[in-house]
Formats: structure tokens, C-alpha cells, sequence
């Protein structure tokens, strides 16, 4: 199969022996949408700057569309970089920005107008098309600076966190817009951010890094439902992590672990010895489903906001986890601090890691 981007163990070591990225392997489809996800310093944007050319490789290979670019300046590659402060020429107008990568191609007049109309006309913009882009507000130099991107057709665009100088409500409103015009074009997007809820939103696939090293690669749901490391499940989501030793394979797909807390099941692979729950899979109260995993403690704090429910429980041994609820639930508007609780788990939204 021919995919848009792979990435055969590529690496970045410095000269005094950094590892920025370690043997990072990647297929990437036609069409995707996919983002880096980590803390700062994990190793995407360098990754995102490898693929662009900007950064050199030390080991492995970047093939685009089966074509080996590894070497390639990044002039000559089919990829467009959008950055996080836009990279805009202050002083040039709207229209100049847009056409400057058609310039640098040394396209035609006559083509350039009518590409850079048609793109203006996409992103409305066309009324500010004679502006200086000093002059225009942090929303409308984001979409100049996408237009420039995809005005010159990549195969593949490269997005270094470009949302992060916006405002909240900006960002949301831009983020809805990405999505959009990402599965209109079908261009592939490869997007680095450190911000969970962006990443899980509008992509196709996840990567998550940590110390250069990719420790994941899932569908959104999937890489917050089942988190395949421990540090998957401590960055993503609200997880209460709980270690004790390997046990025995029960049915229905589910092994056991023994913990302090006694035996718990979940999904998993033999010998894991790692029981990982997310905050919205407690329950208050048992229902009595086979196998179900049962808490004691009691309420240390509540704190309702908006539809959700946030309740802090105090175990028998003194450590405090976390449970997610639906604040107009029985639960949360009755229990108080000091409340004894008890928290049943479904075996099936349990995941068991390797420590």
C-alpha cells in the first residue's frame, strides 16, 4: 500500500548525545488527520520539523507518497508549515502573504491571481485582501496563515500547534473550522499539540510521545479508553492507576490482577499487573454485575460543575482518587464530606497494563 507519509525508524540525536526522537515508525493514509500529542519537550515538533526538512534527520527514513525525501530541502518537498505564531509578513498585505509560496515558485500571474482569489473566497477573507495583516485580529491572521498553507496544493500540511496563541473561544470556533476543511480538501494534516482535548478531537489517530519515544498510536477513543502504558494512562484523561501482581485469565476475555484492594478484573494481557480506571467508570454504589469491582471510602470533597460531578474519595488506606459523575445525579446532590461511599467498576471498562 502507498501512504501519504511513513516514517521508518526515524531519529534525532544531537551532537552532545541528545535523543530528541528515537525510532519513530509511522504509516500515514490519503486524507488522514493525525496529531502528535506530549508535554513539552517530548519530541513532536521536532518530528513535525524532520518531516518538513527544517530539522536533519540522524537515522532512518521520510518517505512521502512511497518516495524517499529524507535529504530533500524543504522547498522541494510537498508539505506546507504552518506555525505557531504564523510566520506572517507584517507589512504585506493579505493577498501578498497568501501568494508568497506561489512566488517562490515562480508561478505564472495570471494562475497565481486565480488561485489566490479562489482561497481568499474559502477562508472570507476576500474583503481584507488589500490589508496589511498587522491590522487584522488573531482569528483572521490564523486563517491567513492556513490559506497560505493550502494555497500551493500540498500533498501533505504540517501544523506546529498552531492554535496556541488564541483565546479559548477563538480556538474552538478555528478548531470546528479545521475539521471541516480538512475532510473537504481530503489533504493530509499532521498536527502537533499538547493539548489533550484538541488532539482527541479532530483527529483520526493519536500519537503520543514522551521522551522521544512514541508510546502510542490509537484512534481517539481508543487511546482514551485503553491506554496501552502507564504513561498513557497518567497523561490521558483521569485515571485512577492501581498496581499489584499478575493473576490468573478469567472469562469473557478478562484476567486478574491482585491488588490491596483484592482482586480486580479487566481488560487485558497475561501477565499484566497494572489496573487502570477512569474517572467516569466508578459508580456510586453496586449494581451487581458479574465480576464487578467494589471501593470503600469515604467523600473528602465534591465540586459541581456544570453537568459534571466532581467527587474526591478517600480509600481505607488514605489515598484519594478521583470519580466523574453526572451532577444531577441522586449521588451528587445528596453526598456531602465525610460521607461513606461506595464505588462499584464495571470489569469491563478496566484496562490492565504492564507495569
Amino acid at each position: 500500500m502507498l501512504y501519504d507519509l511513513e516514517l521508518q525508524s526515524v531519529g534525532k540525536t544531537y551532537p552532545d548525545g541528545t535523543v530528541a526522537v528515537s525510532d519513530f515508525d509511522l504509516k500515514v493514509e490519503k486524507g488522514e488527520f493525525v496529531a502528535f500529542l506530549g508535554p513539552s519537550g517530548c519530541g513532536k515538533s521536532t518530528t513535525l520539523r524532520m518531516i518538513a526538512g527544517f530539522e536533519e534527520i540522524t537515522n532512518g527514513e521520510i518517505l512521502i507518497m512511497g518516495k524517499n525525501i529524507s535529504h530533500t530541502p524543504p522547498e522541494r518537498r510537498p508539505t506546507s508549515m504552518i506555525f505557531q505564531n504564523y510566520a506572517l509578513f507584517p507589512h504585506m498585505t493579505v493577498r501578498q502573504n497568501i501568494a508568497f509560496g506561489l512566488d517562490v515558485k515562480k508561478m505564472e500571474t495570471a494562475e497565481k491571481k486565480r488561485k489566490v482569489d479562489r482561497i481568499l473566497d474559502m477562508f472570507d477573507l476576500t474583503e481584507f485582501a488589500d490589508r496589511t495583516a498587522d491590522r487584522l485580529s488573531g482569528g483572521q491572521r490564523q486563517r491567513i496563515a492556513l490559506a497560505r498553507g493550502l494555497v500551493v496544493e500540498p500533498e501533505i500540511l504540517l501544523l506546529d500547534e498552531p492554535l496556541g496563541a488564541l483565546d479559548a473561544n477563538l480556538r474552538r470556533i478555528i478548531q470546528n473550522e479545521l475539521k471541516l476543511l480538512q475532510r473537504d480538501l481530503g489533504i493530509t494534516f499532521v498536527f502537533v499539540t499538547h493539548a489533550q482535548s484538541e488532539a482527541l478531537g479532530l483527529s483520526d489517530r493519536v500519537v503520543v510521545m514522551s521522551n522521544g519515544v512514541v508510546e502510542q498510536i490509537s484512534a481517539p477513543k481508543e487511546l482514551y479508553t485503553r491506554p496501552a502504558t502507564p504513561f498513557v494512562a497518567e497523561f490521558i484523561g483521569s485515571n485512577t492507576i492501581i498496581e499489584g501482581k499478575s493473576g490468573k485469565m478469567l472469562d469473557g476475555g478478562l484476567q486478574q490482577i491482585e491488588t490491596p484492594y483484592g482482586p480486580m478484573a479487566g481488560v487485558g494481557t497475561a501477565g499484566a499487573d497494572m489496573a487502570v480506571i477512569p474517572a467516569e467508570s466508578f459508580r456510586i454504589g453496586l449494581r451487581e454485575t458479574p465480576g464487578e469491582i467494589a471501593l470503600e471510602g469515604t467523600v473528602a470533597s465534591k465540586k459541581l460543575v456544570g453537568s459534571i460531578g466532581y467527587i474526591r474519595v478517600k480509600l481505607s488506606d488514605g489515598r484519594e482518587i478521583d470519580v466523574e459523575t453526572h451532577a444531577g445525579s441522586p449521588e451528587a446532590q445528596s453526598l456531602s464530606a465525610g460521607a461513606s461511599v461506595t464505588l462499584g467498576v464495571d470489569p469491563s471498562s478496566v484496562t490492565l497494563i504492564h507495569h
